[in-house]
């Protein structure tokens, strides 16, 4: 089982994701700028399901920007998205 999540965890994979170095990637990065399409997005809603994130892919998707995401990944109740 993959560690849990943590910030840096969150900013690493979506750096990787984006195919950038990890401190390219910050919190106001929209995430449509860095790359991160649908496709890569449902890959990291699965890694971090894994990680133990309670995460869809409709509410991580409605993110704009980094903060956003992990923001949607601090609920507890995807409801409050």
């Amino acid at each position: 089982m993959p560690a849990p999540l943590t910030v840096e965890t969150v900013l690493s994979d979506l750096a990787a994701a984006a195919g950038l170095p990890r401190e390219e990637v910050l919190r106001e990065d929209p995430l449509d700028d860095l790359g991160v399409d649908s496709i890569r997005l449902m890959a990291l809603v699965d890694r971090w399901r894994s990680a133990g994130a309670d995460v869809s892919f409709p509410h991580l998707a409605a993110a704009r920007t980094v903060e956003d995401a992990l923001a949607v990944l601090a609920l507890t109740d995807p409801r409050k998205a």
